[in-house]
């Protein structure tokens, strides 16, 4: 229990950081989709572990959403 919920607080992400956001929305036909959207750029960092973040390049996804820290991770390009 205690390694689940330290992800988020063990995670340091800051503007301009690159990050793969986690696939939320599963149905028909997206399971072998890949399981994260990638690149994103952070551009502010909000309140309780919340992140803006916009699409780099042409990819599956949404252009800008926000995000929680436990549903991200670094991108390495």
């Amino acid at each position: 229990m205690q390694k689940r919920t330290s992800k988020p607080y063990s995670l340091r992400i800051e503007n301009g950081d690159l990050v793969a956001i986690q696939r939320t929305r599963f149905g028909a036909g997206l399971k072998l989709r890949p399981k994260f959207l990638v690149p994103y750029k952070v551009t502010k960092v909000n309140s309780k572990d919340r992140y803006e973040v916009v699409k780099v390049g042409q990819h599956e996804g949404p252009n800008s959403t926000t995000t929680s820290a436990d549903l991200m991770k670094h991108f390495n390009a």
